[in-house]
């Protein structure tokens, strides 16, 4: 069943992932402040997206439709854009490589077509490797820089290539019959790639008889099977052979593949969306963070309106912790480096690190995890089995090294804070405290609106600590709290992290892509390298349990999702600035300064703009994305009200102070719109 989802945003998105409903979540008490919404983990075989055609969602700027002088009024509204967006719906199915085998088959012979049209169009590139992608393909050729003009007499000559319907055809050959044909072609590039391959025999496919490449399939049975009109190549970039920077520098050109225009239009737009809805872009235009170049890459600059959202997160992370039995924590940012051999980061981590530092004589290391450190406060005195369960919480800065090549806004940085958390526990505590977090887990999430996810429990890697039997219990404890929580997940085989199995959740967001925020760790080797104990009901020294767990992963990365997952459109509970108030004239100033402050009295983000003509100011405020507008004219003045207008539910007319600042609070506990 395809479901348009209602989103807790302004944000109206141009595509809308499918969703099956099932039973509503189990939520305790403490889940006050939102609504229950019904979800249901399962294996997703496609994405779905709905095209629709964006409505204008504009305020209107005209001074007769907002200025309150006596004998006027805000003008009607246009047309409700919910409405717009229910008639204007059109659905259009993406597949995916998993789901569509034609789908696979048509990009991998398309990136054999594109190598084919550039060495038809420069006969003197070297082809290397050319794989299906998650939307399309890619090639790789050592080849002199190509331009956006290159691209097209590249894509007209595969249009020619497809339009002849040529076949492909599988060949199979001995290794050293593979070799001299290449050699023939002097294609050095597939000599080493060759040598590579164990298998026997090794395997070609011709574009009818005037190109081959090595290849194990699968593809079309003729390039005709190809709509040309579904394929487009995107863009062109740098890429090192074999991703080494000391091999040589190659040109990649990307391409993307559908089964039909429609298709290829339909990912078109979600490309334009999510460009739209960039937070590198959005966090510059809504003043919301920096990364400084004075300062170095990776390192995030929150400025005021983003610390207001960050504020707004952290309070909430604190108060369900608290109301869930955590005690949080302070912790310093840097260490012995000792502490980083004990703990084993040294010997599997150490690439990720920074190097040592040196303090009279000692040397210490910057934090890249935060679990030593709740070690430490857990050792600081005995315990018994009485005190299990122990949580203890913290939103700890860690820092990672990180090449800048790899850095992406708040998505890849090099310093960040984890909402990380441990609980120390029994061994006949495990099940239940894992279910706990994943309710904790849920709980959280879905106060953003996040509410689809996919689950995956990763196993023990080939580098790995700990006996067999320890790996074992932790991994049959994950199982068993998703079973008893009713969640469906993947296996992935050899994904944990190094000292303990764990369970990750991707969250998704409005465009329907996937973000890796939570993650639960069952861990058997801490406690031992750091030898934490506690004193059994017979007397005896005992090994507690300790689980990792953290839930939006970074506050940092999280921010990044949240502008994105609402276009830095936020709902009325996060908005940085909750209202605007904007004088016709300034002669209503001083009114508009008694209003603002006792909306920030009653703990309302309000700002009081000035200085330009009213028409102007109502731009500014649209562009800013506030969700809320009070306008102040003599009639305003005169019977202590104001005019507002919301982004979310367009015009209001005109109200009491006390009832706008009460309808604002009424909206902010209850997660809904003015």
């Amino acid at each position: 069943m395809l479901v348009l989802h209602k989103m807790a945003s302004s944000s109206r998105p141009l595509f809308v992932s499918s969703l099956r409903l099932p039973t509503k979540p189990s939520l305790s008490s403490s889940s006050i402040l939102f609504n229950p919404i019904s979800k249901q983990f399962y294996n997703r075989k496609f994405q779905s997206f709905y095209l629709i055609k964006k409505p204008h969602h504009r305020f209107s700027t005209s001074p007769a439709a907002v200025a309150t002088d006596p004998g006027t009024a805000i003008a009607a509204e246009e047309k409700n854009a919910s409405d717009d967006v229910a008639k204007e719906v059109e659905k259009v199915v993406l597949p995916t490589n998993e789901s569509s085998e034609t789908l696979l088959r048509i990009r991998h012979t398309c990136a054999h077509v594109m190598a084919m049209a550039v060495q038809k169009v420069f006969p003197d590139a070297k082809v290397t490797i050319g794989p299906w992608i998650e939307h399309g393909f890619y090639y790789d050729f050592d080849i002199e820089p190509l331009t956006d003009k290159d691209l097209k007499k590249i894509k007209k000559e595969m249009d020619r290539i497809i339009g002849r319907n040529l076949p492909l055809l599988r060949e199979e050959v001995t290794r050293e019959e593979a070799h001299k044909r290449i050699t023939s072609i002097n294609e050095p590039y597939k000599l080493e790639i060759l040598e590579s391959i164990k298998e026997e025999p090794i395997t070609i496919y011709h574009i009818g008889n005037e190109w081959w490449d090595l290849c194990a399939g699968p593809h079309v049975e003729t390039t005709g099977n190809i709509n040309r009109r579904a394929v487009q190549l995107e863009s062109v970039a740098g890429a090192y052979w074999r991703g080494d920077v000391n091999k040589p520098m190659l040109q990649r050109i990307y391409g993307t593949a559908w089964e039909s225009e429609e298709q290829l239009k339909a990912y078109l737009h979600f490309k334009e969306e999510a460009k739209r809805r960039d937070h590198r872009r959005l966090g510059q235009d809504l003043d919301l963070f920096s990364i400084q170049d004075d300062a170095g890459g990776g390192l995030v600059f929150w400025h005021p309106k983003g610390a207001i959202v960050r504020h707004i997160i952290e309070d909430l992370w604190k108060k369900i912790h608290s109301q869930r039995g955590y005690d949080l924590l302070y912790t310093p940012h840097v260490a012995k480096a000792d502490l980083w051999s004990i703990s084993g980061h040294l010997d599997f981590y150490k690439e990720n690190m920074y190097d040592q530092m040196k303090i009279e004589e000692e040397l210490y290391q910057l934090r890249p995890m935060n679990c030593p450190y709740h070690i430490l406060i857990y050792k600081r005195k005995p315990h018994s089995y009485r005190d299990f369960p122990i949580r203890v919480a913290e939103l700890g800065t860690v820092y990672r090294y990180e090449l800048s090549g790899s850095l992406h806004g708040l998505f890849r940085v090099r310093g960040f804070t984890q909402d990380d958390a441990h609980i120390f526990c029994l061994e006949d505590q495990i099940k239940d405290e894992i279910k706990g977090v994943l309710d904790l887990t849920e709980q959280m999430l879905l106060q953003f609106g996040f509410d689809k996810y996919e689950v995956n429990l990763s196993t023990r890697p080939e580098k790995a600590v700990g006996d067999d039997d320890i790996w074992v219990k932790a991994t049959g404890a994950l199982k068993d709290a998703l079973t008893d929580k009713g969640w469906a997940y993947e296996v992935d085989e050899g994904g944990g992290a190094f000292y303990g199995p764990k369970i990750d959740l991707k969250i998704e967001d409005a465009l329907g892509r996937k973000w890796q925020c939570s993650t639960i760790q069952v861990d058997f080797n801490l406690p031992q390298r750091f030898d934490i104990t506690y004193i059994d009901s017979n007397s005896e020294r005992k090994r507690p349990i300790m689980i990792h767990r953290a839930v939006l992963g970074s506050l940092e990365r999280f921010f990044g999702v949240l502008i994105e997952h609402y276009a830095g459109d936020f709902p009325l509970w996060l908005s940085p600035i909750q209202a605007r108030i904007l004088p016709v004239t300034d002669t209503q100033l001083e009114y508009c300064k008694d209003v603002m402050e006792k909306m920030k009295g009653c703990g309302i983000r309000a700002e009081l703009c000035t200085g330009e003509r009213l028409p102007k100011l109502i731009r500014n405020a649209e562009k800013q994305k506030i969700p809320l507008m009070a306008v102040v004219g003599p009639k305003e003045v005169e019977t202590g009200s104001v005019t507002v207008r919301s982004r979310f539910g367009g015009e209001l007319g005109t109200m009491d102070v006390d009832d706008f600042i009460g309808r604002i609070k009424d909206a902010v506990e209850n997660r809904t719109f003015v």
